[in-house]
């Protein structure tokens, strides 16, 4: 039976990943699919986890020179787990038949010790915002199989002799998933309906009070507003209540994806959602969130998205900087001052005009669906059968 290994370099990257094994589960019976997660811990659907896993301080948001979290992640053991991750794939010579890399060239590089045929999936990298440079293209003609999330992205590199491909951007069917009517109660009596991502790194705990705050202070005027605060699944909902508890009224959920309740004055302001993103995102009329992926998948749907210039944030400006590249209109990104958070979200929240230019912007920079399947059926085509 065929043997394959994905490696991630990131939450999105496994979400990713994940998504395209789901695929390859219908395309190719009886493959064997196993997970090495470079950042992070994993907690995958249709892979098997395997190898050293660790969470780092940064969550893995080291790129562009980002000194202070680079160190942090070294004190916090970062050497000795690359390290460790490196001779799990030395090791695992001659037991794939192909292994796919998920993120960045370093996915990539990684992947190549374990000497296996190897494709490679880019998530981020784009000639919008940052193009694939000149040592980038000598690691990726390595690997016999290239997928980007854009078509501009592959002509620029099928230009440049790097044959990519670009089928389909995985994000779009990321958090496509069959409805759940819970999702409804999570949202039930709020008018407008947003939704929170705080992301999944270990800043989303301060991430999500900072955005719980700017939508109490938008209540006053909107007395239906209401969010669903989206918790990713290795986050501890334990640990939010504490947070929380605080500064609010955190009234407790025992069974069901919405975990807890926060109310304000008496006021119920924020579900905590568990369950999958995409029944949300069919019911809500903005998100505001620090994420990477999930804000991205969210302008995939049509779904406004605004972000902040807030906190940690400021020092990785880098990385909004580049989503803003990616998501154009789709994205706006607020100051991180409450008040006047606040103040431009309600602005947003009453402009169907300026919402509805955003949606039609986010489905356009984002593509249409169908990229995982046809990333699948390829990579499936190139296992012995």
């Amino acid at each position: 039976m065929p043997r394959l290994l994905f490696v991630t370099n990131g939450n999105g990257e496994m979400a990713i990943a994940d998504r395209v094994a789901q695929e390859l589960r219908a395309a190719a019976p009886g493959v064997t699919i196993d997970h090495l997660a470079l950042v992070g811990r994993s907690k995958s659907r249709y892979m098997n986890d395997v190898g050293p896993q660790a969470a780092m301080p940064s969550g893995g948001l080291i790129a562009m020179g980002n000194v202070r979290n680079i160190v942090r992640d070294v004190r916090g053991g970062l050497l000795a787990l690359t390290l460790a991750q490196r001779r799990f794939l030395v090791d695992a010579r001659g037991k794939y038949h192909r292994a796919v890399a998920v993120g960045d060239v370093f996915a990539l590089l990684m992947t190549l010790a374990a000497r296996a045929p190897a494709t490679y999936i880019g998530t981020a990298k784009s000639v919008r915002v940052a193009p694939y440079g000149p040592v980038e293209r000598r690691f990726l003609r390595r690997a016999d199989e290239i997928f980007v999330r854009d078509r501009a992205t592959a002509e620029d590199l099928r230009a440049k002799d790097v044959p990519a491909e670009a089928p389909g951007n995985v994000i779009v069917d990321l958090f496509a998933s069959a409805d759940d009517l819970r999702a409804a109660d999570a949202l039930a009596g709020f008018q407008p309906a947003i939704a929170l991502f705080p992301g999944s790194r270990e800043a989303a705990y301060e991430d999500a009070l900072f955005l719980a705050d700017v939508v109490r202070r938008c209540a006053p005027l909107m007395p239906e507003l209401g969010a669903a605060l989206s918790i990713a699944p290795m986050l501890d909902v334990e640990r939010f209540k504490n947070v929380f508890a605080e500064s609010w009224t955190v009234v407790p959920n025992a069974s069901g994806p919405v975990a807890f309740e926060l109310q304000s004055k008496g006021r119920a302001l924020i579900r905590a959602w568990r369950g999958p993103l995409g029944p949300l995102l069919t019911r809500v009329q903005a998100v505001i969130g620090q994420a990477g992926t999930a804000n991205e998948a969210a302008a995939a749907a049509g779904v406004p998205v605004v972000a902040f210039e807030h906190g940690a944030d400021r020092k990785t400006a880098w990385y909004r900087m580049r989503q803003s590249g990616l998501l154009g209109e789709a994205l706006a990104v607020l100051p991180g001052e409450r008040d006047t958070a606040a103040d431009e979200l309600v602005a947003l929240l009453q402009d169907e005009e300026r919402r509805a230019r955003m949606a039609a912007t986010g489905r356009e920079m984002m593509g249409p669906p169908g990229g995982a399947r046809a990333i699948a059926s390829a990579v499936a085509q190139r296992l012995p059968q």
